[in-house]
């Protein structure tokens, strides 16, 4: 009883807590607006906001907002399928760890963004070189995570599972492949957001339509309220797509996922 009595207050001092980083991020945007002295170079809340109403109203923000997240969906979602697979097939051969970890842990530190000319002139300007891109940035994070997992099992609990008598299958069931799991998530967590700094720079770079788009053509016409609205945007969208991410992965695979 006591012991849910504190989480209940806990949780009350979560829900109060909440708005204070939002208030205190708004305070500072306002005085560094102010400070900057130059209203429109530096847009206060206010004035971005209007822009945000305004461009919602007009169906821009979210026709852009909707072409960004569904290349970001299919890039995320083919780059995590090579991921795993990766992943698998290093769990099962160590000889395909072996040979792969050294190509993975090369490319990994090549950015998705140092290849955004060279994909566009193998595939074209369209969707297919976007998405591309980013099941590129997805699929080395989540292959290098699957990696890491690999290497934090232990040893004792494989003997362990081997003493009472399991069958290799049953040891790659119950003991790789939770482990692979929990860390695949957490790479593709990780994913996710490269994925949303990729298709931004992609879509600066060639595009004609998308939220990186409207950056760039924003600044073309020297309207950083729009920026700064678009910017707020990418941020709201990233959060919300990590929080489903977390809640999908806990609901679905709530016992690998702890």
């Amino acid at each position: 009883m006591l012991l849910r009595s504190k989480m209940l207050s806990q949780n009350w001092m979560k829900a109060l807590l909440l708005p204070v980083p939002v208030i205190g991020f708004l305070l500072l945007w306002e005085f560094a607006s102010r400070s900057f002295g130059v209203p429109q170079l530096f847009p206060d809340p206010k004035t971005t906001g209007q822009t945000f109403l305004e461009l919602l109203r007009s169906g821009v923000l979210l026709s852009d907002a909707e072409v960004s997240l569904a290349r970001i969906a299919a890039g995320f979602m083919l780059g995590s399928v090579i991921g795993i697979g990766l992943g698998l097939l290093c769990t099962v051969s160590w000889v395909a760890a072996s040979l792969l970890s050294p190509y993975i842990n090369f490319l990994r530190f090549i950015s998705g963004v140092a290849w955004i000319s060279i994909f566009m002139v193998w595939f074209g300007i369209g969707e297919t070189s976007k998405i591309v891109l980013i099941a590129y940035t997805v699929a080395f994070t989540v292959a290098l995570s699957a990696f890491a997992g690999l290497s934090e099992i232990k040893l004792a609990h494989l003997r362990a599972a081997a003493m009472f008598g399991a069958t290799p299958r049953q040891v790659f069931i119950g003991v790789r492949i939770p482990t692979l799991i929990r860390s695949v998530i957490t790479g593709m967590r990780l994913s996710l957001g490269n994925a949303f700094l990729v298709i931004v720079a992609a879509e600066m770079v060639q595009a004609d339509s998308g939220l990186g788009f409207s950056i760039i053509a924003a600044r073309n016409f020297l309207a950083p309220d729009i920026i700064f609205a678009v910017m707020l945007v990418i941020g709201l969208l990233g959060f919300l797509a990590d929080r489903g991410f977390v809640a999908l992965s806990r609901s679905m695979l709530n016992r690998y996922s702890r």
